[in-house]
């Protein structure tokens, strides 16, 4: 099969990601393999290439084939794989599988089990026309759906709608939501969902435009002025942090209100916090079984809209490097 590989982490610029032939996977007994119909561009795949996740102490599979958001048809089925069969349409997201038998994976918190294997990172991906998936981690996709769609949904929406969870939004309350990239975008709408009013900031003026068309109420310019701004607005019951800045970390916890809280989707330090304010800072990845599929039933129906650039699987370098100069509006989606 036709893959992208990465042999040794370097710069995007440096191309250290070859596009050739790779063995198609062999799958065990609760296995099935997947051929591949569409695969989204995350900006986590390009901390795996750079090697920031390396850095971290985070270890990867060398050489890895990079991709965690895919949707594909089932062509073979393990001696052991009961719900699912050749021909269904399914998709994959970062959580690849769990261990079923840590605290977390008891409690349906298996996306913090650490044994737990992740897509494109720990275990082979997506970019690439063959991929094999557990067959307790993988999703029907409902037929409403297309490939390109649909395959977002599998990191940027099931990262956004439990982000939005861990704000606890209800009727009537705000948020502020930084970063309107490829999860920002989704993470507004998933915010509407709840009844809260819903505040976009974001550095760049089509993004704020892309917020408001998705249904932000407000947008904000991320930029010196922005606490500023927010005072004169009103401060917010919570904010959801996406934008991989600092300044964007800091600004978030200034422009919550006390009692607050403040959910961090990319990494950064936390400035100090008076303890009489009582605010609440919490980290979220990407999602559980059950969110992915409470994100495929709302899609289903409609209510989201993930703006897409679809490209072929060949051009991954290219357009990873537009990525990285933040020239992709939405999300990109490779296409074997």
């Amino acid at each position: 099969m036709k893959a992208v590989l990465l042999d040794k982490p370097a710069p995007i610029e440096e191309t250290p990601l070859r596009y050739s032939e790779y063995d198609v996977p062999t799958i065990a007994d609760d296995e099935v393999l997947i051929k591949v119909k569409a695969c989204g561009v995350c900006r986590s795949n390009l901390n795996v290439i750079e090697g920031v996740y390396s850095r971290l102490g985070i270890p990867s599979l060398s050489p890895i084939i990079p991709g965690h958001e895919i949707i594909g048809l089932i062509t073979e089925t393990g001696a052991n794989v009961k719900n699912l069969v050749t021909g269904d349409r399914v998709g994959i997201q970062p959580l690849y599988s769990a261990c079923g038998i840590c605290e977390y994976c008891l409690s349906a918190r298996e996306h913090l089990c650490p044994n737990r294997l992740i897509t494109g990172e720990t275990v082979h991906g997506g970019y690439a026309e063959y991929i094999k998936g557990k067959d307790n981690f993988v999703y029907r996709v409902p037929k409403e759906l297309k490939d390109h769609e649909a395959a977002p949904l599998f990191c940027p929406g099931v990262t956004a709608y439990r982000a939005v969870k861990q704000a606890n939004l209800t009727i009537g309350k705000t948020a502020a939501i930084f970063g309107i990239g490829g999860v920002g975008h989704v993470a507004v709408q998933f915010a509407k969902m709840t009844g809260a009013s819903v505040i976009a900031v974001s550095r760049s003026k089509e993004n704020l435009e892309l917020a408001s068309k998705v249904g932000a109420d407000k947008t904000v310019p991320q930029d010196d002025n922005l606490v500023h701004e927010m005072k004169k607005i009103g401060y917010v019951d919570s904010a959801i942090v996406f934008a991989p800045s600092q300044e964007a970390i800091d600004r978030a916890q200034r422009i919550t209100k006390p009692g607050g809280t403040i959910v961090l989707g990319v990494a950064g330090d936390v400035r100090k916090l008076l303890f009489f304010f009582e605010k609440t800072i919490k980290g979220t990845a990407i999602g559980t079984r059950h969110d992915m599929k409470e994100v495929l039933k709302i899609a289903s129906t409609n209510k989201i809209r993930i703006v897409t650039n679809t490209y072929p699987l060949q051009e991954a370098s290219e357009v990873l490097q537009k990525l990285k100069g933040g020239e992709i509006k939405g999300r990109a989606v490779l296409i074997p």
